[in-house]
């Protein structure tokens, strides 16, 4: 028994110094210990905690939160908001937007929005002017940041008087996502070079992949011009894509009349950009041409017109007018015997002029029985009547005192 005893108290002393001798040897490895895990934990700690710099850090696992002082109020009235767990400093703004804002900020009542700066533990509290917002209820109060890391909240918030319709049933259509890249086919005519609208296709081929089949999608086609935004017109594409399928989609793209330079076409589907594609425009030429006839032809027609005018309207001299008319009336029959006779001359065999005259004389004399040789000499202004005589003409006047 004593043995036994014995030998228990030595085992207890040895467990003793073991355990002594343990702790020793963890407290002289501490100091080697503690910056390497200090090392470690620091990467951690920073993501989780952005703001350990500041005063009050939030903790890592805060969310916003946002508290209403009234559950409803009317038109008029107001309601105060508070909240906590957003980040030091930054910016928030207050809206109060109808069926639950799943249309987005247009379905809040944005004119009356308040915005409120949250102090350095996150919180704020702000007093918010009930306004009916352009959707029906159900309603909430939105509160989302302006600046920084997107963070947002909302609280159930009842407008009284507002009317209360269902919330619009989510689209069931598939998801459709660009697979190829996007083409524009066609080419300008003459038309267009005169100032027609250019006139291209968008072909873009899209695969579906939602669970359900994209039955009759409609698209939204938009064109831009330099730093201008894109003016959106919906088109309806006519035609079913399935399931894990693909098709592809043509859309017709039409810019203004007259419209040159570089321009960017885009596809939206579902609130999302799925393509961009640029189209250079050639300017029309035909138009400016047109307009450098235009300037060229009507100030000469106009001028042509005007001294056609003065010329109607001028007064017209009489000696002029007769001198004139004198001189074409003496062209005229100074030029023509003259060139008839050439004619008739070079048309004549040789003799035939004289035979014609002789032949002529002959026939005048036969005609008229008392004819005299010297008849043919007559002046023909003269009759043979008053025609002088030889005898008279010839003989010369006696002088005076001559017998």
């Amino acid at each position: 028994m004593l043995r036994a005893a014995g030998a228990g108290r030595r085992a207890v002393r040895r467990g003793r110094r073991r355990a002594a001798a343990a702790l020793v040897l963890c407290l002289a490895l501490a100091p080697a210990l503690l910056p390497a895990a200090a090392a470690q934990a620091a990467p951690y700690a920073t993501a989780q905690v952005p703001y350990a710099s500041a005063p009050y850090a939030i903790a890592a696992d805060a969310e916003p939160t946002v508290r209403l002082s009234a559950k409803e109020a009317g038109k008029g009235g107001s309601v105060t908001v508070t909240g906590s767990g957003w980040r030091p400093k930054a910016l928030l703004t207050l809206l109060i937007c109808g069926q639950n804002m799943i249309g987005g900020t247009n379905a809040c009542a944005n004119g009356d929005g308040r915005a409120v700066t949250t102090d350095a533990h996150g919180a704020f509290r702000r007093k918010l002017p009930v306004a009916e917002p352009p959707k029906p209820c159900p309603c909430v109060v939105h509160v989302a940041t302006v600046t920084g890391a997107a963070a947002a909240a909302e609280a159930p918030f009842t407008v009284a008087g507002h009317p209360v319709a269902p919330l619009p049933k989510e689209p069931t259509g598939g998801r459709l996502a660009v697979v190829a890249q996007p083409r524009l086919t066609g080419s300008s005519n003459l038309l267009t070079w005169f100032g027609a609208p250019a006139q291209r296709e968008l072909r873009v081929t899209v695969g579906n992949l939602g669970p359900a089949p994209a039955k009759d999608p409609v698209f939204q086609v938009g064109t831009s011009h330099g730093v201008f935004a894109p003016q959106w017109a919906e088109q309806q594409w006519r035609g079913t894509v399935p399931a894990g399928k693909k098709a592809e989609v043509r859309l017709p793209v039409e810019l203004p009349a007259g419209a040159h330079g570089d321009y960017l076409v885009s596809l939206k589907y579902g609130g999302k950009v799925l393509v961009e594609q640029p189209w250079g425009v050639g300017r029309p030429w035909g138009v400016t041409l047109f307009w450098v006839l235009l300037c060229l032809v009507v100030p000469t027609a106009v001028f042509r017109i005007g001294m056609a005018v003065v010329d109607r309207v001028r007064p017209h001299l009489p000696g002029r007018d007769h001198g004139r008319s004198a001189g074409r009336d003496h062209g005229r029959s100074a030029g023509r015997p003259r060139s008839a006779g050439r004619t008739h001359a070079a048309a004549r065999p040789p003799g035939a002029a004289g035979k014609r005259i002789r032949n002529r004389t002959a026939r005048e004399r036969a005609g008229d029985g008392t004819g005299t040789p010297d008849d043919s000499a007559a002046l023909p202004w003269f009759t043979p009547d008053t025609a002088p005589s030889t005898t008279t003409s010839t003989e010369r006047p006696t002088s005076k005192g001559s017998a």
